[in-house]
């Protein structure tokens, strides 16, 4: 079982042990108060879920943006299709347990084809750079700054979400230098 897993069972067992606790002893008055192991707990899943939230969204929006780049310019299909679906497997990642993302393509998860993924937002929304290695830079500095989110989020992600969280961006950070720097090597 693990760490986050044995904290909300704990949680639910004390939380169900003090709810039977005040049903046995209350006089049968009006409606219960929660206590303040309720409360407390309901506060660390709420905040919980607004990181995931928080974290899933930034990951969606970069998504978004690498559809938008190769909508733009199919030129760079062959050097953004791979850190894209790696993009849309963080997405998953970061929303599993909590926020659910939003499918990102009509391709099984498994598939290995090199054709351009289908876009499930509208690459008109997001706007690109007409110069593709503008374009390029621009999908870096989101990239920097997905990544940045993610590393400050790190202090407030129960354990094993924020190991999640310093994979991802770690590997926003690789594909920064990857989509700038990695290009001239």
């Amino acid at each position: 079982m693990t760490t986050t897993g044995r904290r909300a069972l704990l949680v639910a067992g004390a939380a169900a042990g003090a709810t039977a606790l005040a049903a046995c002893t209350s006089s049968g008055g009006g409606p219960r108060r929660p206590s303040a192991a309720e409360r407390e707990a309901e506060r660390v899943a709420r905040a919980e879920a607004a990181l995931r939230l928080r974290s899933v969204t930034a990951a969606r929006d970069l998504l978004e943006r690498y559809d938008a780049a190769l909508a733009a310019h199919p030129v760079l299909v062959p050097r953004l299709t791979p850190l894209r679906h790696a993009v849309a497997a963080h997405a998953k990642a970061l929303g599993e347990g909590g926020a659910t993302p939003k499918p990102t393509t009509s391709a099984s998860p498994g598939a290995t084809s090199s054709a351009s993924p289908k876009p499930t937002a509208s690459p008109s929304a997001v706007r690109v750079a007409a110069d593709p290695r503008t374009a390029l830079a621009e999908l870096a500095a989101a990239e920097r700054t997905a990544s940045d989110g993610h590393t400050a989020a790190l202090l407030a992600a129960p354990p094993e979400y924020a190991r999640l969280l310093a994979s991802v961006a770690a590997s926003g950070a690789a594909h920064a230098y990857l989509l700038t720097e990695g290009a001239r090597a």
